[in-house]
């Protein structure tokens, strides 16, 4: 399944109104995973896709009452992911 459809899929989004929203999220997601020193950023791997789906989750929409609760998973997993010498290769 592609990322995008994922991410829609974890939005509970069932039409491509925002798809655009969506792919820059997606991509925003991979940018700040990329600063934070993680260096495999592939879609495939479960533990990227679901930081790329909590990043979506914590930016997507104006009265997202859960925005906090993801960003915070989000950012511990983003911390872990650059501990860790498989995700990090300056380790």
């Amino acid at each position: 399944m592609k990322m995008l459809q994922k991410v829609k899929h974890a939005l509970r989004i069932m039409n491509s109104a925002f798809d655009n929203e969506i792919q820059d999220l997606i991509d925003s997601a991979l940018i700040d995973l990329s600063l934070g020193g993680i260096k495999k950023l592939q879609y495939e791997d479960q533990i990227i896709s679901h930081a790329v789906i909590l990043y979506c989750k914590a930016h997507f929409g104006l009265e997202n009452k859960d925005s906090e609760k993801y960003f915070k998973s989000y950012e511990y997993l983003k911390a872990r992911l650059s501990l860790s010498g498989e995700y990090n290769d300056a380790l």
